[in-house]
């Protein structure tokens, strides 16, 4: 039986230039993005009003289009104005203030319009769409047990880097968790690590984080590098290198990150509880320590 779609919201979104209720929102079916997937995107978190490392944000947006030969439409000022003032209109059709809640930022930019042909067509003009919705962080729940995960192979392409709209691939992966009853699939190409389905995926062993080299395998999460700040300050040894299946198999604590779930510990992967010890099966104290820290730099 097929389930009618639920009625879209009537938030404010930015389309090409106009601020416009999301459910009257439309672009050209001959929309490259439409057609090929052609185009890139970002997801910023904004904490009670203030964007969370927009800049680092941005700079993966113009590294996507670059790699896309797409033309960035807009000065990293301009998508910050326009971010905040979705930010902003968002929280009031909720009726409540935007200090008072958490909310993400979906930037999506195609190559544009033009009748279907596979090559980088030059000179369009790129179609701009962003929008504000409320952020669902993960539950109380959620951080005390840790998340069950299963492992499948990366089936997806070799350019993994680009955040890219074509996101078929991510959508199977994801879809294999789901199934499964679990929170995330992590993935690994032959032996070794890549990531999950929509997040980065960190191992911790003997103290160390270690997380799976930035290359075109893997797409740079934005907490790559705050991982690492985190680390740093908090006195753990950080290492990104080549990680194989049998040390995930064998870690202490493995973790996910993603602007949704910041940092969230795996205690049960394809059935078998992670860790060693008193500690097997429940989230770790390096977990405990990052989040911390994370939750100290939303502050900053």
């Amino acid at each position: 039986m097929t389930m009618p779609a639920p009625p879209l919201p009537d938030t404010p979104c930015y389309l090409n230039g106009e601020y416009t209720p999301l459910k009257d929102a439309k672009i050209s079916v001959l929309d490259r993005g439409f057609i090929f997937g052609d185009g890139v995107y970002e997801v910023a978190p904004a904490y009670g009003g203030r964007l969370f490392r927009f800049e680092q944000h941005m700079a993966r947006l113009a590294r996507s289009l670059a790699e896309l030969r797409i033309p960035n439409p807009m000065t990293a000022a301009e998508w910050q104005a326009v971010a905040l003032k979705l930010v902003a209109a968002h929280a009031q059709s909720t009726g409540a203030p935007a200090e008072q809640g958490n909310q993400l930022v979906y930037i999506q930019v195609s190559r544009g319009v033009a009748m279907r042909d596979h090559p980088m067509l030059p000179g369009l003009t790129p179609t701009v769409f962003v929008m504000a919705n409320a952020m669902k962080l993960p539950s109380a729940q959620q951080r005390e047990a840790g998340v069950a995960c299963v492992t499948a192979g990366d089936f997806r392409w070799e350019k993994a880097h680009i955040k890219s709209t074509s996101l078929l691939g991510a959508v199977f992966a994801r879809q294999i968790s789901v199934d499964a009853g679990a929170v995330e699939t992590i993935m690994f190409r032959g032996d070794h690590l890549s990531e999950a389905s929509s997040s980065n995926v960190w191992v911790i062993k003997d103290g160390k984080v270690f997380g799976p080299p930035k290359d075109n395998l893997v797409l740079e999460g934005i907490r790559f590098g705050l991982i690492e700040d985190m680390c740093r300050a908090a006195g753990i040894p950080f290492e990104l290198r080549r990680i194989t299946h049998a040390e995930v198999l064998a870690a202490d604590e493995i973790l996910l990150s993603s602007a949704t779930k910041e940092v969230l510990p795996v205690t049960l992967l394809d059935g078998q509880p992670v860790g060693h010890g008193l500690e097997k099966g429940k989230p770790g104290p390096i977990y405990a320590r990052l989040y911390a820290e994370y939750q100290r730099a939303k502050q900053a």
